[in-house]
C-alpha cells in the first residue's frame, strides 16, 4: 500500500470514528476516537480467533506506517507549534525558574525513579530488563501532555500561575524528555560506559542548540511577517517555519521539539502583536487550531490501532499493570520535590502537585519513542508497558481530571 492510500485510510477512519463519537458517545474527541479505534482493533483480534484473517491483514497494513517517523518527524512539530502560539511570553518569563525546575528536574528525576523501580519490578515478575533499558523506559514515559487540561483551565478561569506552569510543562518537557531519551539511547546502542563530557555536550547541543535555533528562525520569520500584509502568505511562512525549522534542527543535531516551541512562542507573542493585522491574526489562529484538532484526532486513532502490533505475553501485561502505579508514584515525587523548593523560595501554587501528577497525560510521544528502539525482547516489553500506561493515562486520568480540576478550583475560591 502506497503512502497516499495509507493516508487516505487513516483519515477516513479518523473522520468516521470522529463522527461516531460526536453522534453517539460524546466523549472528548481525542479520547472518543481512540476508544473506538481500540474497540475496532480488539474486534479484529476477536475475529482472528474465529478464523477470519482480519487482524493479520490489518497488522500488515499498520506495519507500513512508521509511527515513530510519522509522529516525531511530522506531526509533533505542528502540535508543539500550535500549542506554543497561545503561550503568553510575559507570564512564562515571570515563572521561568519554577517552570524550569518542574520541566528539567522533573523529567530527570522521574526518569531515574521509574528506571530503577521498574528494573526491580521487571526482575521480580520474571521479565528482566537491563538497567539502561529501564532508564530508557523512564525517559520515554516521563514527558506528559497536559495540553488537554489547558482548555479546561481556561474555561474554569483557573489562576494564571497554574495555567502557566501546566503550559510550560506541556511544551518543554516533551523536548527535554526526547533529549534525555536520545542520550540514554546512545548509551544503550553503544553498549559502553557513559562518557559524562560527551553526554553533557550532547545534552547542551540538543537542548540549548534547539532553543537558540528556534529563536533565530522565529525572528527571521517575524521580520518577514512584518514586511507584508497578506494572510495566505503569512500562514504559509509559519508552515515553512515549522517544517523547515524542524528539519534543519534534526540536520544540525539540535532538538527539533525545543526549536519548534521557541519559534512558536516568539511568533505567538511578538509576531502576533507587531507583525500581523487583525484579519491575519484571526486566520492564523483558526488555521493552527484546526491543524491541532485534526492531527490530535489522527494521532489517537493510530494509538488505538497500534494494539494490533503489541506482544501479548502474559508476564508482559502483568508487568505493565504493575508499572502503572510505579509511574504515577515517580511522577508525584518528581513534581513534589520542586514544589517544596518553590515553597522555600516563596513561590507556590495551591494543588499544583496533584494537577501536574494526575493531569499530565501520557500519549503518542511515549509510544513513538518506544517504537524507535530496535526490534527485540527489550522493545516488546517496553512497548507493551508503555502502551498500558498510556491507555490508563488517557482513559482513567483523562476522563477524571475534569472532576479533579473543578474540585481543586472550588477550594481555592
Amino acid at each position: 500500500m502506497n503512502a497516499f492510500d495509507l493516508t487516505a485510510l487513516v483519515l477516513t477512519l479518523t473522520a468516521l470514528f470522529g463522527y461516531l463519537n460526536y453522534r453517539f458517545i460524546k466523549l472528548p474527541t481525542s479520547i472518543g476516537v481512540m476508544l473506538i479505534a481500540l474497540l475496532f482493533s480488539l474486534a479484529l483480534i476477536a475475529a482472528q480467533h474465529l478464523g477470519w484473517d482480519t487482524a493479520a491483514h490489518a497488522e500488515r497494513i499498520l506495519k507500513n506506517i512508521d509511527f515513530n517517523t510519522t509522529l516525531m518527524q511530522g506531526m509533533l512539530s505542528f502540535l508543539l507549534f500550535a500549542g506554543a502560539l497561545n503561550v503568553n511570553l510575559e507570564d512564562l518569563l515571570r515563572y521561568k525558574w519554577s517552570v524550569g525546575q518542574f520541566t528539567v528536574f522533573g523529567v530527570l528525576c522521574s526518569t531515574a525513579l521509574i528506571g530503577f523501580l521498574s528494573y526491580g519490578l521487571f526482575h521480580w515478575l520474571g521479565a528482566p530488563l537491563p538497567l539502561v533499558y529501564c532508564l530508557l523506559f523512564g525517559a520515554l514515559i516521563s514527558p506528559a501532555d497536559p495540553i488537554a487540561v489547558l482548555g479546561l483551565l481556561k474555561q474554569l478561569r483557573a489562576p494564571k500561575s497554574m495555567e502557566i506552569h501546566i503550559a510550560g510543562e506541556a511544551l518543554f518537557n516533551d523536548g527535554v524528555g526526547v533529549v534525555v531519551f536520545l542520550v540514554l539511547y546512545e548509551i544503550a546502542a553503544g553498549g559502553q560506559q557513559p562518557d559524562w563530557h560527551h553526554i553533557g555536550g550532547l545534552f547542551l547541543t540538543e537542548a540549548v542548540g534547539g532553543i537558540v535555533l528556534g529563536l533565530v528562525l522565529g525572528w527571521i520569520t517575524y521580520r518577514l511577517l512584518k514586511s507584508i500584509d497578506h494572510y495566505q502568505v503569512e500562514v504559509l511562512l509559519t508552515l515553512a517555519l515549522v517544517t523547515g525549522g524542524y528539519a534543519l534542527a534534526n540536520a544540525l543535531h539540535a532538538s527539533g521539539p525545543l526549536a519548534t516551541v521557541a519559534a512558536g512562542i516568539l511568533i505567538g507573542n511578538h509576531g502576533r502583536h507587531f507583525a500581523m493585522s487583525d484579519k491575519t491574526r484571526e486566520q492564523l489562529d483558526t488555521f493552527w487550531e484546526l491543524v491541532d484538532e485534526i492531527l490530535n484526532a489522527v494521532l489517537f486513532v493510530l494509538l488505538g490501532l497500534e494494539v494490533l502490533l503489541l506482544s501479548h505475553q502474559g508476564n508482559y501485561w502483568l508487568a505493565s499493570a504493575a508499572a502503572i502505579p510505579i509511574v504515577l508514584l515517580a511522577l508525584f515525587i518528581s513534581v513534589l520535590i520542586p514544589s517544596w523548593l518553590l515553597r522555600f523560595q516563596g513561590s507556590t501554587t495551591p494543588h499544583l502537585v496533584r494537577i501536574l501528577t494526575w493531569g499530565g497525560l501520557r500519549g503518542g510521544i511515549s509510544v513513538a519513542l518506544a517504537l524507535s528502539i530496535p526490534a527485540g525482547a527489550e522493545r516488546d516489553l517496553i512497548l507493551t508497558t508503555t502502551y498500558a500506561v498510556v491507555i490508563f493515562s488517557i482513559f482513567v486520568q483523562g476522563l477524571t481530571v475534569p472532576c479533579l480540576l473543578r474540585s481543586v478550583l472550588k477550594r481555592t475560591e
